[in-house]
């Protein structure tokens, strides 16, 4: 059982984990915790004597050194993310450690924040003739983004686009995405900490979601959702279950 399972926890609501997620967690010796962003709520799944360690306030080589020492003192370990870390997350370092020090780890995937923030809004973000593509992406801020991926480049595919850490510099994302094509009247809703019992959110346009925003106070912790997919009268009726549609699993009428 000496190990390391990194559990994708959810978005903030604790009823999000997965079931596999939850079960792990219950299990391990030793938790590591993404505490600036991870719902408290959480560790409640953790059993009575487990190690906490709340990696906010430790480095990289700090959250190595207390996995390689559990793992070869016999104990399980579970590295506990918010949403799904298979982006933004940070954890490609962390299992290139293990690797090299030849601990076995596996991931169990999670909700994220993106499809919490999508179901708050009750949104669907492909819809037929309108948008088949999703673009996850984030500003430029304290690190850096490839100059191949700024938004006014990104914002000509005229795409659904999700936001991470983008409300810090909402004037400016704004300003980008108009200048790379969108209409002003492009569709946006911020979603704020989405399956918190503090959710809120703000729907407006490219023209006047800045001040919406800014009114709300909502500096972080925040998606924006980006696209014509938000505007209810702009789709056609999926192929799907038209009737006439012939699929793999009924005949149509046509």
């Amino acid at each position: 059982m000496s190990k390391v399972v990194f559990i994708g926890a959810g978005p903030g609501d604790p009823e999000l984990i997965t079931i596999k997620g939850k079960k792990w967690m219950e299990k391990a010796d030793v938790v590591i915790y993404a505490g600036s962003l991870l719902n408290p709520q959480y560790l409640k799944y953790c059993k009575k004597d487990a190690e906490l360690y709340d990696s906010a306030k430790m480095s990289l080589p700090e959250v190595q050194k207390i996995m390689a020492q559990a793992v070869k003192a016999g104990k399980l370990v579970a590295r506990v993310h918010d949403g799904d870390p298979s982006f933004y997350g940070a954890i490609q370092e962390q299992m290139t450690f293990l690797d090299k020090e030849g601990i076995a780890y596996f991931r169990i995937p999670g909700v994220s924040c993106l499809q919490g923030g999508a179901a708050a809004l009750n949104r669907e973000l492909t819809l037929p003739n309108v948008s088949q593509t999703i673009i996850i992406t984030r500003p430029e801020g304290r690190t850096p983004v490839p100059e191949s991926e700024r938004f006014v480049d990104l914002a000509k595919h005229q795409a659904t686009m999700v936001i991470f850490l983008g409300t810090p510099h909402i004037a400016r994302v704004v300003d980008d995405l108009q200048r790379g094509g969108y209409p002003k009247d492009t569709p946006v809703q911020v979603v704020y900490k989405a399956t918190w019992p503090e959710q809120k959110i703000v729907k407006g346009t490219l023209t006047n979601i800045v001040g919406k925003v800014n009114a709300e106070g909502i500096t972080q912790t925040a998606l924006i959702f980006v696209g014509k997919v938000f505007d209810p009268k702009a789709y056609d009726l999926s192929k799907l279950y038209d009737p006439a549609f012939t699929t793999g699993f009924r005949k149509g009428t046509e």
